[in-house]
């Protein structure tokens, strides 16, 4: 798609948040590529703003939206990075600005409410993509070339989980939020999960779920399981849960063939909360020891992990914005994803423990 104003490098970029969104997956992306540059940060917290100047002195700190947005002139791109609940409306104000759009996930917390998004987008002519940073997790790079080029034959089951223990949670939002605000693991952590799903095996034509909510109080759901049969034939089994003292396998995949065993975590969110940065020698590789397994029992041998590359977000962003080249999410794939978490809220009541 040709956008109406194919912006010059560096896109003037402004990001609303700088909590665990704006800090850790958008500034130090957009800091290390030439093609952009960090004009504008939105956070009203005196810690956090203290910290954004230490790390982006050349970047101009604003307390609220409203500030941003009476700038818009001076900029290209915005990211939203603020809770879940406030993406829709922030996007719609960004867009009216003749902005494009980043939004982190989940995109919005209705299908209708998204697809108003897409649709407005698209009659202004103006860039909007969802932040779906997962698909470039090292491990997920990993399997996806693994059943795309065969390795195990026919996949006939696909289990994927996002687990740890978490049994006090630190104040924030989202421990506050409700479902309608986009609250809970299901849109936290689903959104992620879904998305890779119907990345690997394509449209889902039946859903079954369970969902919980385990601390005392809780807004929101904490533990959840759904089941997926796509219209490929694979059935997509997927685990997120805040209060697991025992973790699963990060992927456990079974094909006609042979399967494919994974631990652990995609390593860049750790390594970019303990300040790392994507230029760093070696970020987004794992050590040979948290390698999967691939074969059969009996025969099975480790497989080269891909390094995990965040970054290819944001270099395919600029590609999109000044080249014309694909987004790098389209963000129907995202509503698709939503319109899955909004089925099993609808057809699910949440029990409390």
């Amino acid at each position: 798609m040709t956008y109406r104003f194919p912006p010059q490098a560096p896109i003037r970029t402004g990001v609303i948040g700088f909590g665990t969104s704006g800090r850790v997956f958008h500034a130090p992306f957009l800091a290390s590529l030439p093609e952009y540059s960090l004009d504008v940060i939105v956070t009203a917290n005196p810690e956090r703003k203290a910290e954004a100047t230490r790390l982006y002195p050349g970047a101009r700190l604003v307390p609220d939206t409203a500030a941003l947005f009476a700038a818009a002139e001076d900029l290209d791109l915005v990211v939203i990075g603020s809770p879940s609940g406030t993406h829709v409306e922030l996007a719609h104000a960004a867009l009216d600005a003749g902005l494009a759009v980043v939004v982190d996930k989940p995109f919005s917390t209705t299908t209708a409410d998204g697809r108003a998004l897409v649709e407005k987008a698209e009659r202004l002519g103006l860039p909007l993509t969802v932040f779906q940073n997962r698909r470039w997790d090292g491990d997920f790079l990993t399997l996806r070339s693994l059943v795309e080029g065969g390795a195990m034959g026919e996949i006939r089951r696909f289990e994927s989980r996002f687990e740890w223990w978490k049994p006090t949670v630190a104040n924030s939002w989202k421990t506050e939020a409700t479902v309608e605000e986009g609250g809970g693991i299901l849109f936290d952590l689903g959104a992620h999960l879904i998305d890779q799903a119907l990345l690997l095996f394509g449209p889902v034509d039946d859903v079954y779920a369970e969902i919980a909510t385990h601390r005392p109080g809780g807004a929101a759901d904490d533990d959840a399981f759904l089941s997926l049969r796509h219209q490929s034939g694979v059935r997509s089994h997927l685990w997120m849960n805040a209060l697991a003292a025992q973790a699963g396998p990060r992927f456990h995949v079974l094909g006609s063939d042979s399967a494919y065993t994974k631990w652990r975590l995609d390593g860049q969110e750790a390594a970019l909360k303990a300040g790392a940065m994507p230029t760093d020698p070696g970020f987004g590789m794992d050590d040979e020891s948290t390698w999967g397994m691939l074969g059969v029992d009996g025969a099975l041998e480790k497989v080269p992990a891909q390094p995990g590359r965040y970054i290819a977000f944001y270099e395919l962003l600029a590609d999109a914005l000044l080249r014309g080249g694909p987004l790098p999410v389209d963000p129907r794939d995202s509503l698709a994803v939503i319109g899955i978490i909004e089925e099993v809220h609808r057809a699910t009541v949440v029990p409390s423990v």
